[in-house]
């Protein structure tokens, strides 16, 4: 049932707001929320507001323990901007695809750890795109401004 709501909704996270509250309210479940202005669990807001935050990330300066690319308009953009803050590890041929297109259906019985090898990348895998936004420094002077009026991120 919570798969047509994410249909009806267009939104995996309005659903999970929606079970959450209906599980707090059915069951007494007990919800804490993080901070958005936590460094531990960093976001599209920290990258998109705190350049500041942004730049000790980058430079590895910050006790994170992983990044949420929320507060981004879309998947295309969340991707573009992973990689060029160098967090993002996972193959191209495995991006966007079917775990049967990527290992064929007679393998997919064997489970799904088969993926590790084809899909994910030891390294982050970095690419430039837009100099207005958080970026590694390799990254510095290569590509274009996204936004109408942005100014280089370093």
């Amino acid at each position: 049932y919570h798969s047509d709501l994410i249909i009806t909704w267009d939104s995996h996270q309005q659903v999970l707001i929606q079970v959450l509250a209906e599980h707090s309210s059915l069951f007494g479940l007990n919800v804490k929320v993080f901070s958005r202005d936590t460094d531990y669990f960093p976001g599209g807001w920290q990258f998109h507001s705190r350049k500041d935050f942004m730049k000790k990330y980058i430079k590895g300066e910050t006790d994170s323990y992983i990044f949420h690319m929320s507060w981004t308009e879309n998947k295309d953009n969340k991707l573009l901007f992973l990689r060029q803050i160098g967090q993002w590890f996972v193959n191209e041929q495995c991006v966007g695809k079917k775990v049967e297109e990527i290992l064929g259906s007679s393998e997919m019985q064997a489970g799904t750890s088969l993926l590790v090898e084809p899909c994910c990348a030891a390294e982050a895998l970095v690419s430039c795109h837009y100099t207005d936004k958080p970026h590694v420094p390799s990254c510095k002077g290569k590509g274009e401004n996204i936004d109408k009026h942005g100014r280089s991120f370093w």
